[in-house]
């Protein structure tokens, strides 16, 4: 387990789930991680938060008007200057889906779609710092991305969140890690192992949830109606299944080898 304050600048620091089924994600998700759903806040639209022993590890919200939700895992990285790094995201490739806007006293939140395609948010805190427990089970271990044109994508998050990524090379394959400082394990990482996109298909952040054990877990997945794209293995980094919600949101089970 990881206790972190706060994030420091460039680091994930919160995700959220965009569902087309709040019932139904509320209940999954509590039931598969032991997770509490809160009471949605009618001020935010109906976003609420999943809490672990009291402590936040997730938010979520349904439908925004008559915007669809796309069922998908958003990671938001931390900045201490939302504003330049919202200048220098647009200057290095990204496009503006959402300005900065507060919420309320806890900080300002933007969202960018990065030069991959890949839909990312940006927090700037203020009384609140995020998810602050990582590497235990059911939370949040790391959040990583495959995309086609790697080194454009990994000089993007050198430049705009200050990354000074671990990188390597195998079988004409990169990966860069970006690594957390208070555990000195991945937090993040891009990589160019993209032959499961479809030729149209835009690369998405996954979430990496941290399980004591990726077998069980897989195992009450599917009886919750959640689906297995890949059955559990075995990785560099420790046990990996990529599953989905029933309503189609995608993510990892994952179990890492440091303990």
């Amino acid at each position: 387990m990881t206790i972190r304050p706060v994030a420091p600048p460039g680091a994930p620091c919160w995700v959220d789930l965009w569902t087309s089924d709040v019932e139904g994600s509320r209940h999954f998700y509590t039931e598969l991680f032991g997770w509490r759903a809160e009471e949605p806040s009618p001020e935010f639209g109906g976003y609420f938060m999943f809490t672990r022993a009291e402590i936040p590890i997730a938010g979520a919200m349904g439908e925004m008007g008559e915007t669809p939700a796309d069922n998908t895992w958003k990671p938001y990285f931390a900045s201490d200057d939302i504003e330049r790094t919202l200048q220098l995201a647009a200057e290095h490739g990204a496009t503006l889906r959402q300005p900065a806007v507060a919420i309320g006293d806890l900080g300002q939140q933007a969202v960018i779609t990065d030069p991959a395609g890949a839909v990312t948010g940006i927090w700037q805190p203020d009384s609140f710092p995020g998810f602050t427990v990582i590497h235990e089970h059911a939370t949040p271990s790391f959040v990583a991305i495959n995309v086609r044109d790697y080194h454009t994508e990994i000089a993007f998050y050198r430049r705009v969140f200050a990354w000074d990524p671990l990188e390597e090379e195998n079988d004409g394959h990169h990966y860069a890690g970006y690594m957390d400082l208070v555990s000195d394990r991945p937090i993040a990482g891009v990589g160019d192992e993209d032959e499961s996109l479809a030729p149209e298909e835009s690369p998405q952040w996954t979430i990496f949830w941290q399980c004591d054990d990726v077998g069980t877990s897989v195992a009450k997945l599917r009886a919750l109606g959640g689906t297995v794209i890949a059955e559990p293995t075995d990785g560099g980094l420790g046990r990996i299944a990529h599953v989905a919600d029933p309503s189609g949101a995608r993510f990892c089970l994952f179990s890492s080898k440091v303990k």
